[in-house]
């Protein structure tokens, strides 16, 4: 996949995305197709199609993704199968869930230097959910975000502040080849695995350890992640670490729901964490 596919999966995403708020501003009137074309100024025929090529499925197929009663029929076979696979994943290095990913995290030390020394490379990419910054360096992708509105310098400043001694090398080339990788299928069953640089606390790196395993098209909730990496009691804490995931999809946070089975809470947007979680399940049926 090329740069003007996922340019147009792009814009694709950006009527899905304000599809995605219409449905939920006005689940009780459960909306017809008819109307959630209309909302994004589309006739029927042209939304199915459009939505086809995003997600490979009819709207109303992917909408009975994010409904209630399938995110709660996911928790509980995710629950069965995560106990075998965070089990092993948690045990120590190897194959980590779909992507095929290992990591490392940063000794004490290097977190004391605040990045000194380190060259990080990055650009800014379309992707099936939109805009991203990826930054990258010789030890492993650091940072993925989801970029708003067109609002790079926000993106980078953030990036910037997590690693404020690091030096900054804008890349494009390099960081296209990791985001064709990443986002395009095809690549995405290759074994050769993707490698994290993480910067965080003990029980933060613990926690994304714990998302690591957690397969495409599964769903866990934030009370299942502390039971698993053994601290029942602090679900509020694990909820905190995953809303400051520094690498966006690769570590799975959108995977991760409330136990009631409502998908919500997600730093870059319900609407963006929906479109992954439907788009995933998609590809998984």
């Amino acid at each position: 996949m090329d740069n003007k596919d996922f340019l147009q999966q792009s814009k694709d995403y950006l009527r899905v995305e304000r599809a995605i708020q219409f449905v939920e501003a006005n689940y009780k009137s459960r909306p017809s197709l008819d109307q959630i074309a209309e909302s994004v100024h589309l006739s029927k025929y042209h939304f199915n199609r459009l939505f086809k090529r995003w997600a490979g499925i009819s709207p109303m197929q992917f909408l009975h993704f994010l409904t209630l009663g399938y995110a709660k029929k996911k928790l509980t076979e995710s629950r069965i199968l995560l106990d075998t696979s965070l089990e092993a994943g948690l045990s120590g290095p190897g194959r980590l869930h779909d992507l095929f990913v290992t990591f490392e995290a940063i000794t004490p030390e290097e977190f004391k230097l605040m990045g000194a020394g380190l060259k990080i490379e990055y650009g800014f990419h379309y992707t099936p959910f939109g805009e991203c910054l990826l930054a990258i360096t010789d030890r492993g992708i650091c940072h993925l975000s989801f970029v708003d509105n067109k609002k790079r310098a926000a993106a980078l400043s953030h990036l910037q502040q997590i690693w404020p001694k690091a030096t900054y090398i804008e890349n494009q080339a390099k960081s296209s080849s990791i985001v064709n990788r990443l986002f395009s299928l095809e690549h995405s069953r290759e074994s050769r695995p993707f490698h994290l640089l993480l910067k965080g606390t003990n029980f933060q790196v613990k926690v994304w350890r714990a998302l690591l395993t957690i397969p495409r098209g599964s769903m866990v909730s934030y009370q299942d992640i502390a039971v698993y990496i053994g601290s029942p009691k602090a679900f509020r804490a694990v909820a905190n670490t995953i809303a400051g995931n520094p690498v966006g999809y690769l570590i799975p946070c959108h995977r991760v729901i409330a136990k009631s089975g409502k998908i919500h809470q997600y730093r870059w947007g319900t609407e963006r964490k929906k479109a992954i979680v439907g788009w995933e399940a998609a590809i998984k049926s």
